[in-house]
C-alpha cells in the first residue's frame, strides 16, 4: 500500500514539475514582453462593442474613460440589452457629447437564443470596423494604449485573435483574495498554451477579433443555445496556433469590479465551469491533467504523511511539497509582473489548496449543471 502510494506521488509530482517549469515556465520566464514603443504602420478603425443590461451606473463612468483613449479612429459601441434602469436615457445623453459613441437598443431577444451573444452579434453586425474589441461595462482599462495594444496583432499581423488579460480590483477580504489568485493563475494557464501556439481560451473582459471571420462563422453557430462561453468557448472553437497571438503587457489589461459575496461568485463560476465542458477534448485534458495531478499529489503527500512512521519518508514529503510551493511562488509572481505589471503575491500555499478545493466543488457542479444565466 506504501509503496504504491509513493509511486502515486511520485507520478503527480512529476506532472505538476512539467507544468510549473516546461508549461508554466516557458511562458513566464522566456516570453518577451512587447516594447514600450508600438511601431503601429496601421492605425485602422476599430470597433470597441460592449453588451449591457442594467449597467448605467458603470456606463456612466466607462464611457467617458475609453474616450480618453489615445487612438486615432475608434467607436464606441454599447449594445443596450433590454435593460430596465435608465440606461437609454443616459447613453443618448454621452452621444450628443461623444459622437464616435453609437447605440443599439435590444428590445427582445429570441427564445432559441442566449441573451448575451444575441446583443453580441447585433453589436458586431453593425459596426463600423474590421477590428472588434470586447469588453464589459464593469472594466476600466488600466492605459490610454489600451485599444493600440490589444488591437495590434489584428491590425499589424493579420492575427484573427488577440487573447487579452482581465484582472480584478485588489479589495479587502478574503474572497478577493480567492478571485485575485484564480484569475491570475487562469490567466497563467491560457497565456501559457497560446504561447505554446496551442490557444484554447479567452476572455470577455479582453478580446479583440476580427469582424470578418465572426460574420465568415455566422456569429456563434452551435453555441446559441449554450449559456455564457461568448468568448471561451468561440476562442475554442476557432483560435489555432497560426491565427492567435497572446498580449502580455500592463498597459494592455483591464480591471473589472469583482464579486463581493460568495453567492455572486459561486453563481458567476458555475456559469463559466457550465461553459467548459463544451471545450474541445483535448482542451479539457490540458486542464483535466494539471488539475487531477494537483489533487493527487495532495492526498497522497497527506497520506504518506500519515502512514508513515518515520521521520525521513516524512521529511522528504515535506520538501518536496516545499520545493513545489516554491517554484509556484515564483511562477505566479513572474506571471502577475509580466501581466499586471506588479509582482506582490502573498499565501500562494494557502491559496493553492483553496484553489484545488474550488475547482473541485464548484467546477463539479458547474459542469453538471443544466441552468445557467447570464443576469
Amino acid at each position: 500500500m506504501e509503496n504504491t502510494l509513493w509511486w502515486i506521488f511520485f507520478l503527480a509530482l512529476g506532472i505538476q514539475f512539467t507544468y510549473l517549469m516546461v508549461v508554466f515556465g516557458r511562458f513566464v520566464f522566456f516570453h518577451k514582453a512587447q516594447r514600450e514603443a508600438l511601431q503601429d504602420t496601421n492605425l485602422s478603425g476599430v470597433s470597441i462593442i460592449i453588451a449591457a443590461k442594467n449597467e448605467a451606473r458603470n456606463l456612466q463612468d466607462l464611457v467617458p474613460l475609453l474616450m480618453e483613449q489615445d487612438y486615432p479612429d475608434f467607436e464606441v459601441l454599447v449594445v443596450n440589452d433590454c435593460s430596465t434602469d435608465n440606461s437609454e436615457d443616459l447613453l443618448r445623453s454621452l452621444a450628443e457629447t461623444y459622437t464616435n459613441l453609437r447605440i443599439v437598443n435590444v428590445r427582445y431577444t429570441p427564445d432559441h437564443v442566449t441573451a448575451k451573444k444575441y446583443a453580441l452579434t447585433l453589436g458586431i453586425k453593425v459596426s463600423k470596423y474590421e477590428t472588434i474589441l470586447l469588453t464589459d461595462a464593469d472594466c476600466r482599462p488600466v492605459s490610454s494604449h489600451w485599444i493600440k495594444r490589444m488591437s495590434a496583432p489584428v491590425r499589424n499581423e493579420g492575427k484573427t485573435f488577440a487573447l487579452g488579460h482581465g484582472s480584478y480590483l485588489a479589495l479587502p477580504g478574503l474572497l478577493n483574495k480567492i478571485i485575485q489568485y484564480e484569475t491570475l493563475f487562469t490567466a497563467i494557464y491560457y497565456f501559457s498554451f497560446g504561447y505554446w501556439k496551442s490557444p484554447f481560451m479567452g476572455v470577455g473582459r479582453n478580446l479583440c477579433y476580427q469582424k470578418s471571420f465572426f460574420m465568415e462563422k455566422k456569429a456563434f453557430k452551435s453555441l446559441w443555445h449554450i449559456e455564457g462561453g461568448d468568448d471561451d468557448l468561440f476562442v475554442n472553437l476557432y483560435a489555432t496556433a497560426d491565427n492567435t497571438a497572446i498580449v502580455a503587457h500592463p498597459e494592455s489589461i483591464t480591471v473589472s469590479q469583482p464579486k463581493t459575496n460568495f453567492k455572486a461568485y459561486f453563481t458567476q463560476k458555475k456559469r463559466h465551469f457550465h461553459a467548459g465542458k463544451y471545450y474541445r477534448t483535448k482542451d479539457k485534458l490540458k486542464l483535466g491533467l494539471y488539475s487531477l495531478s494537483h489533487l493527487v499529489f495532495w492526498l497522497s503527500a497527506v497520506g504518506i504523511v500519515i502512514l508513515e512512521s518515520t521521520w525521513e519518508p516524512i521529511a522528504l514529503v515535506l520538501g518536496l511539497v516545499l520545493t513545489r510551493a516554491i517554484l509556484q511562488y515564483l511562477i505566479i509572481h513572474r506571471a502577475r509582473k509580466k501581466l499586471e505589471g506588479t509582482g506582490k503575491v502573498i499565501w500562494t500555499l494557502f491559496f493553492d489548496l483553496m484553489y484545488m478545493i474550488y475547482f473541485w466543488t464548484l467546477g463539479t457542479k458547474g459542469y453538471l449543471s443544466k441552468t445557467v444565466k447570464w443576469k
